[in-house]
């Protein structure tokens, strides 16, 4: 196992250059949209990577699979680079709303996963009425864009507003995945608390669990939330902000 630097395709053709010459395959795994901040992973440049060094790619569709793409079908749908990967993941209990996940791929030996994968060997399977929802809101999404382009819309709202508050979202993409960056587990908890008594639930991340001892408030978008309820969401950070519980998460 190889790590690179995240999103930086040059770091990563620097270590397959090191590479070349080895025994076996080599995968590159990357997320569509990652879980934390809610970055995208640059996948033109990783493609351009991958030409010249032959390397196979995995992508991890879990946050992107129906919210990116003019088929709902995550980033490299998006980005038209669907024939360029390898293996495609994800799951059924985000954008589509039930459980399990999905793995897909054209390799000639894909189907040896079901006899050697660990977690599928030792997993019940999925019911029939857990697979029948699957594929009916997996049709609803192919079928409603309107639905992609609420979410979108909620999303730069959102996001528009903790930028007009003045807080560090950790990157400059818009996506349903929208963080708030806060110096401290003190900051982090005690913003967390008041917004929770003021009726907003955010998920809370803090070290170990997060790289870098950073500490984050992490909001997930809906195409259900109303302008109304994403306005005072914006104006009860704005509020817990004020009184002193997130007087570390404003940038400057």
């Amino acid at each position: 196992l190889v790590r690179f630097r995240h999103n930086d395709a040059g770091d990563l053709d620097k270590r397959l250059a090191r590479s070349e010459g080895e025994e076996g395959g080599r995968l590159v795994v990357l997320e569509g949209i990652y879980s934390m901040l809610g970055d995208r992973a640059p996948l033109a440049d990783f493609i351009e990577v991958k030409r010249k060094h032959g390397f196979q790619l995995l992508a991890d569709e879990a946050h992107s699979f129906g919210v990116l793409g003019p088929h709902g079908r995550g980033l490299a749908d998006e980005a038209g680079l669907e024939d360029e990967v390898d293996f495609v993941v994800g799951t059924f209990s985000k954008s589509v709303g039930a459980i399990g996940g999905f793995g897909a791929g054209n390799h000639p030996e894909f189907e040896i996963l079901r006899y050697a994968m660990r977690p599928y060997m030792f997993t019940a399977s999925s019911s029939p009425a857990s697979i029948a929802t699957s594929l009916a809101a997996v049709k609803k999404l192919a079928a409603e864009p309107w639905r992609r382009e609420r979410l979108a819309a909620n999303s730069a709202r959102l996001f528009q507003g903790f930028k007009g508050l003045g807080l560090d979202t950790g990157c400059d993409e818009v996506s349903p995945v929208i963080a708030v960056k806060c110096s401290d587990e003190s900051t982090t908890i005690g913003m967390w608390n008041a917004l929770l008594a003021a009726g907003v639930y955010v998920n809370i991340a803090l070290p170990p669990g997060t790289p870098n001892k950073l500490c984050l408030l992490r909001c997930s978008v809906s195409a259900a939330h109303t302008d109304a309820e994403i306005d005072r969401i914006i104006e009860l950070f704005g509020e817990v902000v004020a009184a002193g519980h997130g007087k570390k998460v404003v940038n400057g």
